[in-house]
Parts: C-alpha cells; structure tokens; sequence
C-alpha cells in the first residue's frame, strides 16, 4: 500500500453552522511574542465540509487537509 503525505489535522470549535453541509471551526494557537516572550492565543476560522450536517455551535471537532471541495474549504 503507498503511504499518502501526511495531511494537517487540527482540532477546534465549531462557532458556526448557518450554512448547507458547511461549517465553520474556529481553531485557537499559543504563540510567544517575538518580543517580549509572553505567550498569546492566536485564532483562525477554517470552513469544512459536513456532509449530514450533524455538527452544533459548540461542538469540538477534529478537521483534516484535503483537496479543494470548494473555493473557501480544502
């Protein structure tokens, strides 16, 4: 069997869920200022695909790269 490259996998919150088979994960990152060293949290909001639409606001999710589904997901 070939091995595949690995793919990123991140865990977040899923903050929401308006639209069709789409949700959105807000994922959270500790980063030391360059600075002065003290350690922020550092946010970012991915869209991923939820074919059965099952996820709520809330929700902790574990989303993984793949090839474009759409312009804004991959």
């Amino acid at each position: 069997m070939v091995e595949r490259n690995k793919r990123k996998v991140r865990t977040g919150v899923v903050v929401s869920d308006k639209m069709d088979k789409t949700i959105t994960v807000a994922v959270e990152r500790l980063m030391r200022h360059p600075l002065y060293g003290k350690t922020i949290k550092r946010t970012k909001k991915f869209k991923a695909h939820d074919e059965n639409n099952e996820c709520k606001v809330g929700d902790i999710v574990t989303i993984m790269e793949t090839r474009p589904l759409s312009r804004h997901k991959r």
